[in-house]
């Protein structure tokens, strides 16, 4: 007896039978393990298993892959894409985010900011704006250097200075040497806070309130402390602070006073 086909060509084996087809699981997908013989609707997924939940309200966990049975076909479940997130719309700053642009050459205007910590903060709150307009931000080591600093700076039309002073209260030393900087083109402003830690709203890191540091004890280690951190080193300290900065997503999480002084830095620096 001859055959129009030959019955030992490769793929004899599967002649005839339904092929797998690989289907992304989603909620409410009716789907049945036949090895099991449970049946039930797709509820959620986790860790590489689909949560399968029968019409009595039973749930049973099986491994994604092939095995399963939908709507009478064999079909191999995967597990569905996490959706892309959205782009953001606004910076950390709260600024409405444009068109990408090219790099900019750094303006001559500049800021200064007293303190590594100070300074830090400010860039990830405020990075993104100051890259906008080109404006660079210097760190300042300590007030006493300011004056040396305006004077070798030389501010001038198209070239201003910007300074963010630590604890700027009156009656201050750094009062006094800010009251004697006399220039259009130099605006020295600051915060009223003991230290930057402070501008970070206390419930970011689980405070209803910073707590009161005794005056023979530095700031920083007495927060330390209070927070139940060690306080031993400048390691410590540092430790701390990352902690404190890593909880600062937005300006939303600092005290107002802050992003206030900041904003009217970068409006002055940014006029010609």
């Amino acid at each position: 007896m001859r055959y129009d086909e030959d019955v030992l060509r490769p793929g004899w084996q599967r002649a005839g039978k339904p092929v797998t087809v690989e289907t992304t699981a989603a909620v409410g997908m009716v789907v049945e393990d036949p090895s099991s013989g449970f049946c039930g609707s797709v509820v959620r997924w986790e860790n590489g298993l689909v949560v399968l939940e029968d019409r009595k309200g039973r749930r049973r966990s099986f491994p994604f892959g092939p095995g399963f049975w939908l709507d009478g076909k064999p079909v191999s479940l995967v597990q569905p894409r996490p959706a892309p997130k959205a782009a953001p719309t606004h910076t950390a700053s709260g600024s409405r985010i444009g068109a990408a642009e090219p790099a900019k050459v750094a303006a001559a205007s500049r800021i200064y900011v007293e303190g590594r910590h100070d300074a830090e903060l400010v860039e990830k709150i405020w990075g993104d704006d100051l890259r906008h307009v080109g404006v660079v931000v210097e760190y300042l080591g300590g007030i006493d250097d300011l004056p040396a600093i305006v004077a070798e700076f030389a501010p001038g039309p198209g070239r201003r200075l910007g300074v963010l002073v630590d604890h700027l209260v009156r009656g201050s030393k750094e009062s006094r040497i800010v009251s004697g900087l006399d220039s259009d083109h130099v605006l020295v402003t600051g915060h009223p806070f003991i230290d930057i830690w402070q501008a970070v709203k206390p419930a970011r890191v689980g405070l209803e309130a910073w707590p009161d540091v005794p005056r023979d004890l530095d700031w920083k280690h007495g927060i330390c402390i209070a927070l139940g951190r060690p306080a031993n080193t400048q390691a410590d300290i540092a430790a701390m602070w990352q902690a404190i900065l890593g909880r600062v997503r937005d300006w939303n999480d600092l005290q107002p006073e802050l992003p206030r002084e900041v904003e009217r830095l970068i409006d002055f620096v940014s006029q010609s």
